[in-house]
């Protein structure tokens, strides 16, 4: 009987590398973000924020990271979660660190989660381009 669990998470090489890939993105689109990625228990691998980025965006931009790892889903998919069931809408959206708006995508290698990136400062939808673009660069 095994006394441990093994888990993959991604490598700080790796998280620096999907970071500056949104940062990229978001030199392209002409937004100016904070982006977070953490390993697959959520903690903190690597943080970047662009000169002029709003700085309540930085602590969204993790809490989005730490979302998407925890539950293993986009942020982007809450709304359409929690719609028909006015229990979940109302007491999940009172939970810490939980973020239901789109910025928010887990990190995959080989169907297995190995972390999440969080992007905050432009719209939703801009901010989850630029985690897909983070993303694509470890893949």
């Amino acid at each position: 009987m095994s006394h441990f669990v093994s888990q993959k998470n991604i490598s700080c090489e790796a998280a620096a590398k999907v970071a500056q890939g949104a940062i990229d993105k978001a030199n392209e689109l002409g937004i100016k973000i904070n982006v977070a990625v953490t390993d697959s228990s959520g903690v903190l691998m690597a943080f970047l924020r662009m000169p002029g980025a709003f700085l309540h965006s930085i602590d969204i931009s993790i809490d989005k990271a730490y979302t998407s790892a925890s539950f293993g889903f986009p942020t982007s998919q809450w709304m359409s979660i929690i719609k028909d069931d006015p229990a979940l809408r109302e007491g999940i959206v009172q939970r810490d660190r939980l973020v239901i708006f789109g910025g928010g995508v887990p990190i995959q290698l080989d169907c297995e989660l190995i972390g999440g990136v969080g992007v905050s400062g432009g719209s939703a939808e801009q901010d989850e381009i630029c985690a897909l673009a983070g993303i694509s660069k470890i893949k």
